[in-house]
C-alpha cells in the first residue's frame, strides 16, 4: 500500500549495457544522507528506480511489474493455472487479488522513489549542474511513465505531487483522493514535456542504452494522448456515476474529437523530428539485395537496439523464452522448453493470407481442409502442412509454431515440432508442459539456446507509433492521405499487398478504415503486450475477450483428429473489467478513494 511504502535502498542488478550506470550494485545499505551525498550512490538510487520499468518477458509469473497481457487477451492461453491471465479469462479476480494490489503498489513505490530522488539530488556534493539536471529529467520522465502504466489499468488515480509523502503518513488525514482523468493526463504530459526537453535529442542506444531520452518521452506522450482520446475515456457514459466529492466526473462524459487530433499531432511531431534520421522501419535484405519480409518482421524483435526500437529494456527476466520454446521430447536442453504459451485459434485466424486478405474474404484463397506440400519461410524444404496454415502472410510464420513445423533453432539439428497429443511437444510428452490450443507463440524468441540472457527486451517500436498515428488521424480527419500512407508502410514491410494497389482496394470510409487499422494492429503488434490494452480502450473487449475460444483437438489420440477445431474455454469479460479495481487494501487505508464502477 502507498502508506506502507518504506524507504529502503536495495539496488538490484538490473540492466546490462555499454554504460556502467545501469549495472551498479552498492556494497551495502547506506543511510539516506550517504545515498545522496555522492554521485556514485545517487546514480545507484536512480538505477533502482529504472528497475521498476516492466520486464514483459516475465509474464508467466507477472513478476517485475510485468502483467498478464498476452495470456490474458484473446491472443493466447498459458497452460499453467497459476498465471493471472487465466483468472482474468474466466472472470475470477477482484479487488483482493494479490496482483491487483502488487502492480498498484509497485508503481506508486517507483513514483515515490522518483520524487524522493528529485527532491534530494541537490545534496550531491560531486554532481555538476549539468549532471544533476540530466538525472532529474530522467527521474521526471520515469515518474510520468509509471503514472501512465497506472492510468491505463485503473483509470484516474491519485497524483501524489512533487513532494514525497512520508512513509507513515495517514492518507485519511491528508485527504488524498483520486484525481480526474484530465488532471492525470495533464500532469503526465507536463512531466514528459519538461523532462524530455532537458534530455539529449539522441536515441537511447550505445552508452545511453536503457536510459530515458527525449524520443521516449515524446513517444509516451503520444501514447497517453491516444488512450485519453479512445472510447474508454472519451465520453464513456458507463462511468457517469464515478464522481469526486464535488460531483465532478472522474472520466469525461462528453466526447471530444479534438483529443484524437492532439494524439495525431504528437505522433506526427515524433515522426517529423526522428524519422528517418534516428528511427526507421527495420528491414532485412539478402546477399542479392532482395528484400526479405519474413526476416524483417522476425528479427526486429531481437536485433538489439535496431533502428526501429524506440525503447527496449536492456535486461530482464526471460521466462518467456522457456514458455515459447516447444517441449521437444528427446532433444537437447538448448532446444527444449515448455511450449506452454499457446496461441488461440482466434489469433491464428486473424492473420491475413499472403495476398493481404482476411481469411473470410472470398478472394483470399483460404482452404479449410486437407494438406499441401508447403515450404514455410523459416524452412529449407517443403513439408506436409494443414491447408489452413498454407500461404499465410509472413507475420503468421513469425508468430505461430504449428504442428509439423521446423523449429527456428537449428544449431542442434533440424527439430520438427509436433504438437498433437502423441507428438514430441504434445500433451502426452509434456505432461504439465504443452500447448493447450495446439499452437505455440513463436514471436520474439531468438533462434538460439533459450537460456541465453544476452538480449534487450523490446518495449516500443516505430511500427506501433505509425499505427497510432493512422488511427488517431482517421478518427478526427478521415480521408487524410497520411492514414493510408502509414498503414501501407506497415503492410509493405510485412510483404503483403498495400491498400489501394492493383491487388487490393483501399478501405472506403472512416468505419472501414478503422476496421483495417484495428486488424493491422492486431497482427503487427501481436504478442507485444498491446492487444490487451487496445481491446479495452476501444471498448470491444466484451466481444473480443468473451465467449467460446477455440483450439485444435489436443486430446485426440490420432493425429488426423488433432485438426478438428474445438472449444477449449468459455471466457468471461464483463463491463466492469475494462478498468481494474482499486485494491481493497488501498480502500481500507484511505476511505476517500472511490472504487471503480462495478467492483
Amino acid at each position: 500500500m502507498i502508506k506502507r511504502v518504506l524507504y529502503t535502498f536495495l539496488v538490484l542488478s538490473v540492466f546490462s549495457c555499454n554504460d556502467d550506470f545501469l549495472d551498479q550494485v552498492p556494497d551495502d545499505r547506506l543511510t539516506f544522507d550517504q545515498t545522496f551525498s555522492e554521485r556514485s550512490t545517487v546514480e545507484q538510487y536512480l538505477a533502482a528506480i529504472y528497475d521498476q520499468i516492466p520486464s514483459e518477458l516475465d509474464q508467466r509469473y507477472t513478476a517485475n511489474n510485468s502483467g498478464p497481457w498476452i495470456g490474458g487477451s484473446d491472443e493466447a492461453e498459458y497452460v499453467w493455472s497459476f498465471h493471472l491471465g487465466n483468472a482474468l479469462n474466466i472472470g475470477d479476480w477482484n479487488p483482493t487479488t494479490g496482483h491487483v494490489s502488487t502492480l498498484w503498489s509497485n508503481f506508486y513505490r517507483a513514483i515515490r522513489s522518483s520524487s524522493t530522488f528529485i527532491q534530494n539530488i541537490d545534496k550531491c556534493q560531486d554532481c555538476p549542474p549539468e549532471i544533476s539536471n540530466r538525472l532529474v529529467a530522467e527521474a521526471r520522465v520515469l515518474r510520468a511513465y509509471f503514472y501512465y502504466n497506472l492510468i491505463r489499468l485503473y483509470g484516474p488515480v491519485l497524483l501524489m505531487g512533487d513532494e514525497p509523502i512520508a512513509p507513515d503518513a495517514d492518507l485519511n488525514e491528508l485527504g488524498l483522493r483520486r484525481n480526474t482523468m484530465g488532471e492525470c493526463v495533464n500532469y503526465i504530459i507536463s512531466e514528459l514535456d519538461a523532462g524530455g526537453e532537458a534530455l539529449a535529442e539522441e536515441a537511447f542506444k550505445g552508452d545511453r542504452a536503457g536510459r530515458m531520452s527525449k524520443p521516449f518521452a515524446m513517444a509516451i506522450k503520444e501514447k497517453v494522448l491516444l488512450f485519453y482520446a479512445s472510447p474508454l475515456f472519451n465520453g464513456n457514459k458507463d462511468y457517469a456515476d464515478l464522481v469526486n466529492a464535488e460531483g465532478e466526473a472522474l472520466i469525461p462524459q462528453t466526447y471530444d474529437v479534438n483529443k484524437w487530433k492532439l494524439a495525431a499531432d504528437a505522433a506526427k511531431q515524433f515522426i517529423k523530428e526522428y524519422v528517418p534520421n534516428t528511427y526507421n522501419l527495420y528491414k532485412v535484405y539478402d546477399d542479392n539485395g532482395d528484400y526479405n519480409p519474413y526476416l524483417s518482421t522476425r528479427n526486429v524483435m531481437y536485433d538489439d537496439y535496431n533502428e526501429e526500437m524506440i525503447y527496449a529494456r536492456p535486461r530482464g527476466g526471460i521466462a518467456y523464452h522457456y514458455d515459447v520454446t516447444p517441449y521437444h521430447l528427446g532433444y537437447p536442453t538448448e532446444v527444449r522448453g515448455a511450449g506452454g504459451l499457446s496461441v488461440t485459434q482466434e489469433m491464428v485466424d486473424a492473420y491475413f493470407m499472403s495476398n493481404g486478405r482476411s481469411i473470410d474474404d472470398p478472394e483470399s484463397g483460404y482452404v479449410t481442409e486437407g494438406f499441401s506440400d508447403f515450404q514455410a519461410p523459416f524452412d529449407f524444404e517443403s513439408r506436409a502442412t494443414f491447408n489452413q496454415w498454407v500461404n499465410r502472410e509472413p507475420r503468421f510464420y513469425v508468430g505461430v509454431t504449428y504442428n509439423n513445423s521446423l523449429w527456428i533453432n537449428r544449431n542442434f539439428g533440424n527439430v520438427i515440432t509436433t504438437t498433437w497429443y502423441g507428438g514430441n511437444s504434445g500433451r502426452q510428452a509434456g505432461a504439465n508442459d504443452y500447448p493447450p490450443t495446439g499452437y505455440i507463440v513463436r514471436k520474439n524468441v531468438p533462434p538460439r539456446d533459450w537460456r541465453n540472457t544476452e538480449r534487450s527486451i523490446p518495449m516500443l517500436r516505430l511500427a506501433e507509433l505509425y499505427l497510432d498515428y493512422a488511427e488517431a488521424l482517421n478518427e478526427y480527419d478521415p480521408g487524410n492521405s497520411d492514414i493510408l500512407l502509414y498503414l501501407n508502410l506497415i503492410r509493405e514491410r510485412a510483404g503483403i499487398p498495400t491498400y489501394g494497389s492493383d491487388a487490393l482496394a483501399a478501405p472506403s470510409g472512416q468505419e472501414a478504415m478503422r476496421e483495417a487499422i484495428h486488424k493491422e494492429r492486431r497482427i503487427e503488434l501481436a504478442f507485444e503486450s498491446v492487444r490487451y490494452f487496445d481491446a479495452r480502450r476501444w471498448k470491444i473487449a466484451e466481444d473480443a475477450f468473451a465467449g467460446p475460444f477455440h483450439s485444435m483437438d489436443i486430446n485426440a489420440r490420432e493425429e488426423a483428429d488433432f485438426y478438428n477445431k474445438i472449444i477449449f474455454e468459455e471466457r468471461v469479460f464483463e463491463k466492469r473489467h475494462y478498468l481494474w479495481p482499486i485494491p481493497q487494501d488501498e480502500l481500507n487505508s484511505n476511505t476517500s478513494l472511490q472504487q471503480n464502477t462495478g467492483w
